[in-house]
């Protein structure tokens, strides 16, 4: 079962739409606490800030496509993530450390070069979206 008390991974995006790099992303997520809160930022067919006009996909299009594909991997929503939906935010502050830890993730090429503006196309091309 999701505990909310426990240390958790906080994940923060459009998942515009869950991909690939998303999935690998929250692999080494989950690996450094157990669990993963995947927030949803609100931002269907409005701007999410410079460059990220082209948004979609709502909420619970957003939410089964997450959590099919981390089913998929054997992942469980309540018990090793759970998804919500927060604010379009855009900046990220905080006064002083303490107890966060801001942390970039790197991948190899196969996974980084993913882009869900190139998949948002190809669907696009294919009369899926």
């Amino acid at each position: 079962m999701f505990d909310w008390k426990k240390p958790t991974v906080q994940m923060l995006g459009r998942w515009q739409p869950w991909h690939k790099g998303h999935q690998e992303l929250f692999k080494r997520c989950i690996k450094k606490t157990g669990q993963v809160v995947i927030q949803v930022r609100d931002v269907e067919g409005v701007s999410g800030g410079t460059g990220q006009d082209d948004n979609p996909f709502g909420w619970e299009e957003i939410c089964k496509n997450i959590e099919e594909n981390l089913e998929s991997d054997g992942f469980q929503r309540g018990v090793h993530f759970e998804i919500m939906l927060v604010p379009n935010i855009t900046n990220i502050t905080y006064g002083r450390g303490v107890g966060y830890k801001f942390e970039e993730e790197i991948f190899e090429e196969e996974i980084s070069s993913i882009s869900a503006t190139e998949i948002r196309a190809k669907l696009r091309e294919k009369g899926e979206l």
